[in-house]
Protein backbone atom coordinates (compact mmCIF):
# COMPACT_ATOMS: atom_id res chain seq x y z
CA UNK A 1 0.00 0.00 0.00
CA UNK A 2 1.58 3.33 -1.07
CA UNK A 3 2.11 6.06 1.48
CA UNK A 4 0.15 9.28 1.15
CA UNK A 5 3.19 11.05 -0.26
CA UNK A 6 3.84 8.32 -2.81
CA UNK A 7 0.16 8.20 -3.76
CA UNK A 8 0.07 11.97 -4.18
CA UNK A 9 3.22 11.86 -6.31
CA UNK A 10 1.71 9.19 -8.53
CA UNK A 11 -1.47 11.23 -8.93
CA UNK A 12 0.56 14.32 -9.83
CA UNK A 13 2.56 12.40 -12.44
CA UNK A 14 -0.65 11.00 -13.93
CA UNK A 15 -2.15 14.50 -14.00
CA UNK A 16 0.92 15.90 -15.77
CA UNK A 17 0.80 13.05 -18.31
CA UNK A 18 -2.86 13.88 -19.04
CA UNK A 19 -1.94 17.54 -19.52
CA UNK A 20 0.82 16.65 -21.98
CA UNK A 21 -1.59 14.47 -23.98
CA UNK A 22 -3.88 17.52 -24.20
CA UNK A 23 -0.99 19.66 -25.48
CA UNK A 24 -0.62 21.49 -22.19
CA UNK A 25 2.10 21.90 -19.56
CA UNK A 26 2.20 23.21 -16.03
CA UNK A 27 4.58 25.76 -14.52
CA UNK A 28 5.07 27.60 -11.26
CA UNK A 29 5.55 31.37 -11.25
CA UNK A 30 6.84 33.57 -8.46
CA UNK A 31 4.96 36.87 -8.76
CA UNK A 32 4.46 39.89 -6.53
CA UNK A 33 1.21 39.95 -4.57
CA UNK A 34 -0.03 42.97 -6.51
CA UNK A 35 0.27 41.03 -9.77
CA UNK A 36 -1.64 38.08 -8.30
CA UNK A 37 -4.31 40.48 -7.04
CA UNK A 38 -4.58 41.88 -10.57
CA UNK A 39 -4.93 38.38 -12.05
CA UNK A 40 -7.61 37.57 -9.47
CA UNK A 41 -9.50 40.77 -10.35
CA UNK A 42 -9.43 39.88 -14.03
CA UNK A 43 -10.49 36.32 -13.22
CA UNK A 44 -13.56 37.56 -11.33
CA UNK A 45 -14.39 40.27 -13.88
CA UNK A 46 -14.35 37.81 -16.78
CA UNK A 47 -15.96 34.92 -14.89
CA UNK A 48 -12.97 32.62 -15.34
CA UNK A 49 -12.22 29.59 -13.20
CA UNK A 50 -8.53 30.11 -12.51
CA UNK A 51 -5.49 32.32 -13.00
CA UNK A 52 -4.22 30.09 -15.78
CA UNK A 53 -7.20 31.04 -17.92
CA UNK A 54 -6.44 34.71 -17.29
CA UNK A 55 -2.85 34.21 -18.39
CA UNK A 56 -3.99 32.37 -21.52
CA UNK A 57 -6.23 35.30 -22.46
CA UNK A 58 -3.48 37.87 -21.81
CA UNK A 59 -1.00 35.86 -23.88
CA UNK A 60 -3.49 35.53 -26.73
CA UNK A 61 -4.11 39.29 -26.70
CA UNK A 62 -0.38 39.96 -26.89
CA UNK A 63 0.13 37.31 -29.58
CA UNK A 64 -2.62 38.86 -31.70
CA UNK A 65 -1.15 42.34 -31.28
CA UNK A 66 2.33 41.10 -32.20
CA UNK A 67 1.02 39.42 -35.35
CA UNK A 68 -0.63 42.68 -36.45
CA UNK A 69 2.65 44.63 -36.28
Amino acid sequence: MPTTETGASARQRAYRRRLVKEGRRQFIADLPCQDLDFLDQLKERHGLNNRGQVLEQLIELRRTAAQQQ
